[in-house]
């Protein structure tokens, strides 16, 4: 193992990859990167799947084996043959970490994001189609989401929440989780195995704030630059310790194994140059976290990352971040709600491209 990438675990990090493809799969990739830089977990969405499935050539023999099958079948029977593999090569860590790691994530269709019922129904049948107790299906933290997540855990599927960008839907995340296992346990479940991450999207915040700072111009405006993402997640951080610990609830549930829902810090590839790039994740790092990375943040962070702790102690600052943007009359909610919703149309856009692409592979191996 590297030993920042060591150090980082040993701080209490779980680090994940964002990324996955059938050659990343085949090629042993994957597996170098479990051997060697602490890599326990993956994690998808619609942008990865259609940058692997772009690809003229991996998935060919699969089409060809399927034959002339509608679209939606096939991106369904590709995608979670890829997530199925992986899951199959993190069973190890998994049964290793008692299923807190080992994960590996699929996300139910971008166009359901503002469908309850739609996307409660397509949880559980991915979840059946991988057929792996590793397997967590991602669901987007919209308010049609909410419930569909509680349902889902309510049936003991794991769920990686995905798309949280604020600090009033993250809370409402954390709701719709606990009172999603408390219904599990109602239902008869084990809830030693149902995990659940809250997937807190980070570097797009600064991209967005860093914009209306700018247009700002002041002094006091150029000195928060690069700040109001970190401080964001950070007051996450704080939240996940409140609630859980404040929640009545929670205890009993823990006291029968269920496991709390770790935070998850999404979007952590840096966008600016002029800053780290291990930014989102050396500034991020804390106990029961869970950070996921594209390759490149990983391999910068192996180089030349600290992994030391750096989230405990910094709750005064991040609030007084937050309140500074305030007074310069940036409103973090509405960047926030305009975050989210420009996340679901581009992974709405990706999935477009993903049936273009195994529409045109599928026409291809058939001609």
């Amino acid at each position: 193992m590297t030993e920042a990438t060591q150090r980082t675990s040993d701080s209490g990090v779980s680090i994940w990859l964002d990324d996955l493809s059938r050659t990343r799969i085949e090629s042993g990739s994957l597996q170098d990167l479990i051997a060697h830089k602490n890599v326990v977990g993956v994690t998808t969405n619609p942008s990865i799947f259609q940058k692997a499935l772009s690809q003229v050539g991996p998935y060919d023999a699969q089409l060809k084996e399927l034959g002339k099958v509608d679209v939606e079948t096939a991106i369904r029977e590709l995608t979670t043959t890829d997530v199925r593999n992986a899951t199959d090569i993190f069973r190890e860590i998994a049964e290793k970490t008692d299923f807190v790691d080992g994960r590996v994530s699929i996300e139910v269709d971008p166009r359901l994001a503002h469908d309850t019922a739609n996307t409660e129904k397509q949880a559980e049948e991915l979840w059946a189609k991988v057929d792996r107790p590793n397997v967590m299906i991602k669901i987007p933290a919209t308010l049609e989401g909410l419930p569909a997540i509680t349902a889902t855990l309510a049936k003991g599927i794991s769920v990686n929440v995905t798309l949280i960008f604020s600090l009033e839907r993250y809370e409402q995340v954390i709701d719709a989780f606990i009172e999603g296992i408390a219904q599990a346990d109602a239902n008869g479940h084990d809830l030693k195995h149902i995990g659940s991450v809250a997937s807190f999207f980070v570097s797009r915040v600064d991209t967005a704030v860093d914009k209306l700072l700018e247009a700002n111009g002041s002094e006091e405006a150029k000195a928060l630059e690069g700040k109001a993402a970190v401080a964001n997640a950070r007051l996450a951080y704080e939240l996940f310790e409140k609630k859980f610990a404040a929640d009545p609830r929670w205890a009993a549930l823990e006291a029968k194994g269920a496991k709390k829902q770790r935070p998850l810090w999404a979007s952590t590839g840096t966008k600016n140059a002029a800053y780290s790039d291990c930014k989102y994740v050396d500034e991020l790092v804390a106990e029961h976290v869970v950070n996921t990375m594209p390759e490149k943040t990983l391999n910068a962070l192996a180089d030349h990352g600290n992994g030391a702790p750096s989230v405990k102690g910094t709750y005064e600052e991040s609030h007084a971040v937050m309140n500074k943007l305030a007074e310069l009359g940036i409103n973090i909610k509405d960047v926030t709600d305009k975050l989210e919703a420009d996340g679901v149309a581009a992974f709405i856009k990706s999935w477009d491209s993903v049936i273009a692409d195994v529409q045109s592979g599928i026409d291809r191996v058939n001609a």
